[in-house]
């Protein structure tokens, strides 16, 4: 969802990626959902962490929840950022309560990974 959120909303300065120490292999049908609900139609897909090795980025930002995995040390280069969400994908109830995690997820996202970036434009 930040991928997406960066790159919709602060495209003029920022291009976001994402990616996963495990890729799901697609992007949660839940995450599409609510970032539709705000006006993001997000195309984007899963991806490997490994695939971004060799790329130099001005800004990691790792968004893992620290009590539920332990974020992968980045070693590239790059200033290096963390903000822990949970992973709403793990979250369990009904369809709506399941739904009331990725928004709340997604609304921290759009309140915090912004200003952060906006605090590190060059």
């Amino acid at each position: 969802m930040a991928e997406a959120i960066v790159n919709d909303r602060m495209a003029d300065i920022w291009q976001a990626v994402s990616a996963g120490t495990q890729p799901a292999g697609y992007i949660h049908p839940n995450a599409l959902l609510v970032l539709r609900e705000i006006g993001i139609d997000h195309r984007g897909f899963s991806k490997s962490v490994d695939d971004f090795r060799d790329i130099e980025f001005d800004l990691v930002v790792t968004v893992c929840d620290d009590a539920a995995e332990t974020c992968p040390m980045w070693l590239g280069r790059g200033k290096k950022v963390h903000m822990g969400f949970i992973d709403p994908a793990k979250a369990v109830g009904s369809e709506e309560e399941v739904l009331v995690v990725f928004r709340s997820v997604r609304d921290q996202i759009l309140e915090k990974i912004p200003q952060l970036l906006r605090e590190n434009e060059s």
